[in-house]
């Protein structure tokens, strides 16, 4: 979890090139028909984009391709949503281009609105609402190479990578509570999968984060896997102890003995430098992948809100994996 304000920014950039459930704020109306007489209301029907000026393509790159492909990619998932590239332009700083999409969907229910970003002159970033993110046809493939490289947390389902779905999470976040349900459903949904649990304290709101993460470390590293989501479980759980020093030590003792393991050892290897070390690991590979919040969830190396509605979640594994060809379920 960080600051509401925060995170609500940063989850609409997330959901304007992903979930279709929200609207983004950088999302403007697209101008109305002219008025006409009242009369009966007509049903609903797919918007009709003007047809775009060839004006408006001033940019030598991306071309037009480009952004559809990327488009594509990014809200392909979605076989109600419809788009049209309207401007490419170029901008007083060199190799940077604006770039603005109409969007509607085929029900003709959404209001239609445009989208804009500006495309950096890498040829592989965009920037979008104050977020820089991938762009190009396969945008998130590096961030799957660096994730399945790196990911090193507990984990339950597969021991492939070809599908890999991993949770960034805080243990004292109330959101990661939630989300929890959604990662449950997903390990039965999706047994092919490999789902990891990968800690990410946000230690300046959460002054008992770093501390429940180097817990975790050890208790991975002294009871495995299994032992680490019984723990997990049980942190959750007791979330609200989390509180106070006091309250942390009781929370995390107990969980650690509800996994079977002893709460002196665990607490002993957690003040280790080795384990401190492997929780600032943790934060590191976060923001390596351009994570700052929590919880988010990494499919394939593409990045979601993991409390997002479960049906949505399920429709961009599936498609994702579909891009990636591998097995799904």
């Amino acid at each position: 979890m960080i600051r509401p304000s925060i995170r609500f920014a940063s989850a609409l950039t997330l959901v304007a090139l992903s979930l279709p459930i929200f609207q983004a704020t950088a999302q403007q109306d697209v101008p109305a028909a002219p008025a006409s007489a009242p009369s009966a209301p007509a049903p609903a029907a797919a918007p009709t984009f003007p047809k775009p000026d060839p004006a408006n393509f001033t940019a030598a790159s991306p071309t037009k391709e480009a952004v559809d492909a990327f488009i594509q990619t990014s809200w392909g998932y979605d076989d109600s949503r419809i788009w049209e590239v309207w401007a490419i332009k170029s901008t007083p700083a060199e190799g940077v281009s604006r770039v603005t999409i109409l969007v509607g969907d085929k029900s003709g229910k959404q209001k239609p609105a445009v989208v804009e970003f500006f495309a950096l002159s890498d040829g592989k970033h965009i920037l979008a609402q104050n977020e820089i993110l991938p762009f190009g046809q396969h945008p998130y493939a590096e961030y799957r190479a660096l994730a399945q490289k790196r990911a090193d947390g507990p984990y339950r389902g597969s021991s492939m990578k070809d599908l890999e779905l991993i949770e960034f999470a805080d243990f004292q976040c109330p959101h990661c509570k939630d989300a929890q349900a959604n990662m449950d459903k997903l390990a039965v949904d999706f047994p092919k999968a490999r789902i990891v649990f990968q800690t990410f304290p946000l230690e300046s709101i959460h002054p008992q984060a770093a501390r429940s993460a180097a817990y975790g470390v050890c208790v991975t590293k002294q009871g495995g896997s299994d032992a680490f989501f019984i723990f997990a479980s049980a942190v959750f759980d007791g979330q609200e102890g989390l509180a106070t020093e006091d309250g942390t030590t009781l929370t995390l003792n107990s969980a650690v003995t509800k996994a079977g393991l002893d709460p002196a050892k665990i607490a002993e290897c957690a003040a280790t430098p080795a384990t401190v070390a492997a929780v600032d690991a943790l934060v590191k590979l976060a923001a390596d992948l351009n994570i700052n919040q929590t919880p988010t969830l990494l499919i394939n190396g593409r990045q979601v809100p993991a409390n997002a509605p479960y049906d949505n979640l399920k429709q961009i594994i599936l498609y994702q994996a579909k891009l990636d060809g591998v097995a799904a379920q």
